[in-house]
């Protein structure tokens, strides 16, 4: 099972980017490191050059498996379900910008908090439905660029809408897309989730990536999640992608990585 770690290639607010700042920096850290990936964190794809990042890859033999895009949400607010018809279009508008560079990479494209969460003008029902408006169109703009999307159900205290997986593999038969999955997050799944291994099971082929960060959002192996019952089952369902780790960076980047890598390597 390859290994990968989440690494913004901008300035970003977000506390679980693990690594943020010098991105080439970054990138030989995380390979000297022994990973097989990194997960690219990037907030709006028209200010990355995409030519220089292909060959900083390369150069370093890192894949990149998944594009995540919450800091479109956590730096400028951009969501689905804004009651502002504006900002709900430059969201799904920034959602298939990401498309060239995910189908050049092979990689899925996250969608976090960029569904938003409920505010004043908007109720339950309406956050729904412009959510499920806004996937179908996401998705079919994706099929025909042939990258897959991944919805990461996040826990409560975080959005209001999609906190289990249970919501988001009914919202996946809403969207109807075969190319719309889930990414599941130990993090969130220790919150939210009575049983972790039984949603697994429930979300079987419909998991598109899986992130990995233990009960208190350290490194896999600071907490109390069962890793290895986890790890276990994700073999067994056939899940043939990316373990991606997406915790805080403590006591820093570089020595949570180091522990992360080791830990799930020895499992």
């Amino acid at each position: 099972m390859k290994v990968s770690i989440v690494v913004s290639t901008q300035p970003a607010q977000f506390e679980a980017a693990t690594f943020k700042g010098d991105l080439a920096a970054n990138l030989e850290r995380i390979s000297g490191l022994g990973y097989d990936g990194v997960e690219l964190a990037i907030r709006d794809p028209r200010l990355v050059n995409t030519d220089d990042l292909t060959a900083m890859l390369e150069r370093r033999g890192l894949e990149a498996p998944a594009i995540g895009t919450g800091q479109a949400w956590g730096e400028e607010s951009l969501s689905f379900t804004d009651a502002n018809p504006d900002i709900r279009r430059t969201a799904i508008e920034r959602i298939k910008s990401h498309l060239p560079l995910a189908n050049r990479l092979g990689a899925i494209v996250i969608l976090g908090l960029i569904r938003g969460t409920l505010r004043p003008g908007v109720e339950h029902d309406q956050a729904m439905a412009l959510l499920v408006e806004a996937l179908r169109e996401c998705s079919a703009a994706a099929s025909e660029a042939g990258v897959r999307l991944a919805l990461e159900p996040i826990n409560r205290y975080e959005t209001t809408l999609i906190n289990t997986v249970a919501e988001g593999l009914e919202l996946i038969e809403r969207v109807g897309a075969d190319n719309f999955g889930l990414l599941l997050d130990t993090f969130h799944m220790n919150i939210e989730e009575p049983s972790i291994e039984e949603s697994m099971r429930k979300a079987k082929e419909r998991i598109f990536h899986f992130h990995v960060a233990d009960s208190n959002r350290r490194y896999p192996g600071a907490g109390h999640t069962d890793f290895p019952a986890i790890l276990g089952l994700l073999k067994e369902s056939g899940y043939s992608g990316y373990v991606s780790g997406e915790f805080l960076p403590l006591p820093d980047a570089a020595t949570a990585a180091k522990k992360a890598i080791s830990y799930l390597r020895a499992i």
